[in-house]
């Protein structure tokens, strides 16, 4: 029947790459270790590299920036200024939505103004974090 289904776009391995391989770049420019994960637009994991010395619990953290950044279309940073002054989310949205992450390294990934993916970072500071992941969707010819 009409309506029973709908089609959206979906980030491509290839854009996914790029956007991991700058990332990479970025981070042995500044001499760091760092996981890049890459998710569709649904959160599920599309690629990611984890690169020499980089922390084991990395690997979950960034997977869970960028499903954080895929679910609701906003970076994970956002969500502490959405939170913040809000004592029931404040309390209950980090312990009690699966995956959440309300600090910096996971952006949404956007093309055509569609949610295509997301790209979440760990291994540094947030703000560190937030660097690499932005470096990888400039290299790829997407914004931050």
């Amino acid at each position: 029947m009409p309506g029973d289904t709908f089609s959206r776009a979906s980030v491509s391995a290839a854009l996914a790459r790029r956007v991991i391989e700058g990332g990479v770049d970025y981070a042995i420019e500044i001499g760091k270790a760092f996981t890049i994960a890459v998710v569709d637009e649904s959160g599920v994991l599309k690629a990611i590299e984890r690169m020499d010395g980089a922390p084991l619990i990395s690997v979950q953290i960034a997977q869970d920036k960028a499903y954080t950044a895929a679910g609701f279309g906003i970076p994970s940073h956002a969500w502490h200024d959405f939170i913040k002054d809000d004592p029931p989310l404040a309390a209950g949205a980090p312990t009690g939505i699966d995956r959440l992450v309300v600090f910096g390294g996971g952006f949404p990934i956007m093309v055509d103004g569609a949610l295509v993916g997301a790209v979440g970072v760990s291994g540094g500071h947030y703000s560190e974090d937030m660097q690499v992941a932005e470096a990888g969707l400039s290299a790829a010819g997407l914004d931050g």
